[in-house]
């Protein structure tokens, strides 16, 4: 283990004032029986299976590293999606964000997995969706390994879109200073209210087939109001914080290649109903987590919490608008990591 982690950082560039060897031999198990169980390098690109004690299992974090990685460097998580990174629906493959941090000197960490679990710990495991403690994961467990392993200066921000906005409000409530920045794209904050949990359902039960119930609960549970990042919104006081969303009306990335032609091949009308699929069924997620967006602004408001909003006249659920986001966020997000330097 020591070994394969000191190649990793050697490969990777010099990590603080940190030896890799001494860096690597403390980052082998936390006391919680979290560990670092392999890596590979590839360039600055550098793949950790992590052993979750919570979820006793391996859990694959991609990790790009800075773009000089001479003294520590701060972390930004990044997480996908509803599908967790498990599918072809990732910042890697469907945006140039990860292009664009490679210029950067952040560590840039995207763990892979917890589709449809909003990335949050279950009151019991799933028959389909298996163990999640997600949240265990993200703030207990892989932290530490990571500032260890990457020799960080112990500041962290973190991104994400869709399902997983809205659980980058709520882990940032969670452990209110623990991330300096926090950016949330098209996610819906409210998850308690009757419209909320069923924005919740379609994701867990209708897309991934899971029971809500073994998440949080019957509907009257209390763990349900517990998690709700505009009931719990005064845990985001004090952190950076950026949110955006569309209207659900078509825009610049709703586009067919070539507008005037249709090209009946297969692999065109392929394309072409998946930019009809995006416009329909993305365009009304969208304009549905709009008017959740709105409430959570509202409730900042009322609780004189600073936020950036970033309302976009049009725009779909879909990954164009994301990267567009995440740019526009930017400035938030490496403003929080340099403030908390």
């Amino acid at each position: 283990m020591t070994s394969v982690v000191a190649t990793m950082l050697a490969a990777t560039g010099p990590v603080g004032t940190a030896g890799a060897d001494e860096i690597s031999a403390g980052a082998q198990v936390s006391d919680d029986g979290s560990k670092i169980v392999s890596s590979g390098v590839d360039g600055r690109t550098v793949t950790l299976e992590v052993y979750s004690a919570a979820m006793d299992k391996n859990i694959t974090v991609n990790v790009q590293r800075p773009k000089d990685a001479s003294v520590p460097r701060p972390v930004l998580y990044l997480l996908n999606g509803a599908g967790g990174g498990t599918d072809s629906a990732t910042w890697q493959a469907k945006t140039d964000v990860v292009d664009f941090l490679a210029e950067q000197n952040v560590n840039t960490v995207m763990p892979v997995g917890g589709k449809f679990s909003y990335y949050t710990d279950w009151k019991q495991d799933d028959p389909v969706l298996g163990r999640n403690k997600w949240r265990t994961f993200l703030l207990d467990e892989l932290p530490p390994l990571v500032d260890r392993a990457l020799g960080t200066n112990g500041v962290q921000a973190i991104a994400a879109n869709s399902m997983s906005a809205t659980a980058v409000l709520q882990l940032a409530i969670a452990r209110p200073g623990f991330y300096s920045a926090a950016a949330g794209y098209s996610g819906c904050a409210q998850i308690s209210d009757p419209v909320g949990q069923q924005f919740v359902k379609l994701v867990t039960e209708t897309w991934g087939g899971g029971d809500v119930r073994n998440m949080y609960g019957e509907p009257d549970d209390p763990a349900w109001r517990a998690n709700d990042p505009v009931v719990g919104a005064e845990g985001l006081r004090g952190t950076a914080l950026f949110i955006s969303n569309g209207t659900g009306q078509p825009g610049p990335h709703d586009e067919f290649a070539d507008p005037a032609t249709f090209d009946p091949t297969a692999e065109s009308i392929a394309a072409q109903i998946g930019v009809a699929n995006q416009i329909a069924l993305g365009g009304v997620i969208e304009s549905a987590v709009n008017w959740c967006t709105h409430n959570l602004q509202n409730r900042l408001d009322e609780l004189q919490i600073p936020a950036t909003f970033d309302f976009d006249p049009v725009g779909t659920h879909s990954w164009g608008y994301w990267q567009d986001a995440f740019h526009a966020s930017w400035p938030t997000l490496v403003g929080g990591l340099d403030a908390a330097r």
